[in-house]
């Protein structure tokens, strides 16, 4: 029985409707920006694999790192216990974030570590015995899909079947020029219930990578640090060099209270995820009373082999060869993005870093189920290039390992596409 069929026999794939989904591709291997199914046919992963694969796949280093720690110690209970790896990651992730960053509690993914700085900030008010249980998010916001996680993010088809148990959250729109004092206002207005502020800094990826200026979320912060109320900085998705910096943070001169990773954190080699937050959060749970403790865990929290991918995939990104990729690729997109602008079909294009986004011109709104958005995605895996267009926006956001010739190829494609569909 072939692969596909056996999947189709025992599989419930995410974010698919079963019933009129296309069969899936089964990929047997991976090499640099290229995956490959079982035909040999090559297809460019220029999504990362859903954002996750900073280095490209099957990368000899992290494998190299992952099997030498398998043959130490594969996994440990975290609760009571120590091990190497995560001292060691905690010791150098904490070296690249703000020196307001003090301690490091690990968790298994994105959604887990948004929840964890939600439970962070609501424990830390009533800790103190501070009643504050409101949340502030941005409008069309995505922080995961964990209850918790679904509740400080936009209301969409995507949570329609769960509005009714989610908790209240204050949604603002993205600041900019005509409505930072506004926006800043209303804090003040609401800042005596705020437990906390989350926002996607500079990018909200799943929201069809809508862009924003650093100045005005910079605003916002430093705001929300003046009138008491704690920051979360999701760096889940732009951690890691994807907004051209180590994090989408490093523009700003307001630094957050709490930050989460995952997605680019192991380079795509394993889940992991982490939150991060300052001392003086983590002073708010010590105490004499076990009743102030952050009652959360994972049965694989802080995962020896994890750690250790991870920390292979910083020193790889550290290395000068990789920071010159991401410039490369920044200069590569903003080139084709000047190329492209003034074309008929393209509503409007965007880039931050080494994302790269352009609206397709459809004559109207379309959303995340239009018809476009399959056509698109089947027409670009046919020439052999992963492509996942949220709705009409079509975006490119590559292992910074991709080859010139493999960026050219896409961005050719593309032009192709903006002319026979």
């Amino acid at each position: 029985m072939s692969l596909v069929n056996r999947d189709l026999n025992i599989i419930w794939h995410p974010y698919t409707q079963m019933q009129t989904a296309l069969p899936p591709i089964p990929i047997v291997r991976g090499e640099g920006a290229c995956l490959y199914d079982e035909n040999g046919k090559c297809y460019i992963d220029a999504v990362s694999s859903w954002w996750v694969n900073i280095h490209g796949h099957a990368n000899p280093y992290i494998a190299q790192k992952v099997a030498e720690q398998l043959k130490k110690l594969e996994h440990v209970i975290f609760a009571g216990f120590t091990h190497e790896p995560a001292i060691e990651l905690a010791e150098h992730l904490l070296k690249l974030l703000p020196d307001n960053q003090a301690k490091v509690f690990y968790s298994d993914n994105g959604s887990t570590a948004v929840e964890v700085a939600i439970k962070m900030c609501l424990q830390y008010w009533h800790n103190q015995g501070i009643q504050r249980t409101k949340i502030l998010a941005f409008k069309n916001a995505y922080h995961g899909d964990t209850f918790g996680a679904m509740a400080v993010s936009g209301r969409s088809a995507f949570t329609a079947a769960f509005d009714s148990l989610l908790f209240e959250v204050d949604f603002i729109d993205l600041p900019d020029a005509s409505n930072i004092e506004y926006l800043k206002s209303q804090i003040s207005h609401v800042k005596s219930d705020l437990a906390c502020f989350i926002f996607e800094p500079l990018v909200q990826g799943s929201a069809g990578m809508i862009m924003y200026e650093a100045k005005y979320l910079d605003e916002l912060v430093a705001h929300c640090r003046k009138e008491g109320v704690l920051t979360i900085d999701d760096e889940v998705f732009t951690g890691f060099g994807r907004t051209g910096r180590n994090f989408a943070c490093d523009y700003l001169t307001s630094k957050p209270d709490i930050m989460c990773f995952s997605k680019g954190l192991t380079g795509g080699t394993m889940a992991m995820g982490i939150t991060t937050c300052t001392q003086q959060i983590y002073d708010a749970f010590l105490s004499e009373d076990k009743l102030k403790t952050l009652f959360h865990g994972h049965s694989y929290t802080a995962n020896p082999v994890a750690c250790s991918a991870a920390l292979a995939s910083m020193d790889l990104f550290l290395e000068d060869s990789t920071q010159k990729n991401i410039r490369r690729i920044e200069a590569s997109h903003r080139q084709f993005a000047e190329k492209i602008k003034d074309h008929p079909k393209v509503r409007t294009i965007r880039q931050t870093g080494t994302i790269i986004a352009m609206e397709w011109e459809t004559g109207s709104n379309t959303s995340y189920f239009s018809t476009l958005r399959d056509k698109l995605y089947q027409y670009f895996l046919d020439a052999g290039i992963i492509l996942r267009p949220l709705g009409n926006v079509l975006y490119i956001l590559p292992p910074y390992c991709i080859t010139d010739d493999q960026l050219i190829y896409i961005y050719a494609k593309i032009e192709t596409a903006l002319e026979e569909l």
